[in-house]
């Protein structure tokens, strides 16, 4: 029974984190965003496009990986 339940579990926390690089990235980059935006003059504006920008660039370079990887 504790087989299956930590199987369930291992699979589940598969469909959420793929690859432990790109989460920790986009967690790092959600801490910056959150710590430094406020702090910036122009933050209120910027926050949205800033956030975005640096969470495209970190999934081009995740998908970039990916992809040699699989070469």
């Amino acid at each position: 029974m504790m087989h299956c339940i930590r199987s369930v579990a291992r699979e589940l926390l598969g469909l959420i984190v793929d690859d432990g690089s790109f989460a920790g990235a986009i967690a790092v980059w959600l801490a910056i965003c959150i710590m430094a935006l406020p702090r910036v003059a122009a933050g209120a504006h910027w926050a949205g496009p800033t956030l975005f920008a640096g969470l495209a660039l970190i999934l081009i370079e995740s998908v970039l990986r990916f992809a040699r990887r699989k070469k």
